[in-house]
């Protein structure tokens, strides 16, 4: 038998951990958010307060919903403060050194039956594991972003990971109704294997000048029928995301169909990292974004 979750750990309060913190009090959780940077926290606190305000404007839930949500999170700079969480999910930066920094600090303070899960979209969950003092209660969930409209989350199981732990938190995010796939872990799992490399090749397509950012977006939001097309996408992902996660399957597969394009480098290297730094594929400063080539 896994643990039975009632309180959830957020680690980061950045896009994807207030998300998760959102779902997670949405569905009836005891969340606590922690972060190294109070002003994040507070900044997380009033986006969950503002997505669910929207909730409430479309009909989806009620005002006692949205302050019973609010009055379930709480958030701190203290790790301590994860001490009674049932699970743990560290959703910081893409960057191996970081998480691993943050396991060092958090696998002491927590509860030695409690799970401990990383939302990365591309590390390895066994690496990451092995970095922990718990290999075998510790293992990937991968939301999607933007995580309270995104259906699916993928399950990825370390070479370690039990079965308790898989099934404690495949339960867990039933009662979020999210959808689970379960992938084995392999560089970038099932989603970003076949997405990024896409998006890659979209920025190829510009630029070796088959066609320009409308005319690529274009083609594929009407002939694939995708909500967005690849540039617009891999802007609203950062840039520096998606480089990142390309030099994943390029080291992690060592194979040339992988390569980062030098266009996306170069954008990178500019700061033009999409949506966030106001510059990517499209310029996001005017009332409508226009395309930068």
């Amino acid at each position: 038998m896994g643990i039975e979750i009632k309180t959830v750990g957020v680690i980061g309060a950045g896009q994807m951990g207030n998300g998760i913190a959102q779902v997670a009090a949405a569905a009836g959780y005891k969340v606590q958010i922690y972060d190294v940077a109070p002003d994040r926290i507070e900044a997380a606190l009033a986006t969950v307060n503002g997505n669910l305000a929207r909730q409430i404007s479309s009909g989806k839930i009620t005002e006692d919903e949205r302050k019973a949500a609010l009055a379930r999170i709480s958030g701190s700079a203290d790790i301590n403060d994860l001490a009674s969480a049932d699970i743990v999910i560290e959703a910081a930066t893409e960057e191996e050194a970081v998480k691993r920094k943050i396991y060092s600090a958090v696998c002491p303070v927590m509860k030695p039956e409690a799970i401990l899960a990383t939302n990365t979209s591309s590390l390895s969950i066994t690496r990451l594991a092995s970095a922990t003092d718990r290999p075998e209660k510790f293992m990937g969930i991968h939301f999607m972003n933007p995580v309270p409209v995104m259906k699916l989350v993928e399950l990825v199981r370390g070479i370690a990971t039990d079965e308790p732990t898989f099934t404690s938190a495949k339960q867990f995010i039933d009662t979020l109704e999210k959808t689970t796939t379960v992938a084995e872990d392999f560089p970038a799992f099932i989603v970003n294997r076949i997405l990024l490399p896409m998006i890659n090749e979209a920025i190829y397509t510009l630029y070796e000048g088959v066609g320009t950012v409308e005319a690529i977006d274009t083609a594929m939001k009407l002939g694939a029928n995708h909500p967005m097309g690849p540039l617009q996408l891999a802007d609203f992902i950062g840039l520096d995301t998606c480089l990142s996660i390309m030099q994943v399957l390029h080291d992690g597969l060592a194979d040339s169909k992988y390569r980062p394009c030098p266009l996306l480098v170069k954008y990178v290297e500019a700061g033009w990292l999409g949506r966030k730094s106001g510059r990517g594929f499209y310029d996001y400063r005017g009332a409508t974004p226009v395309p930068t080539r």
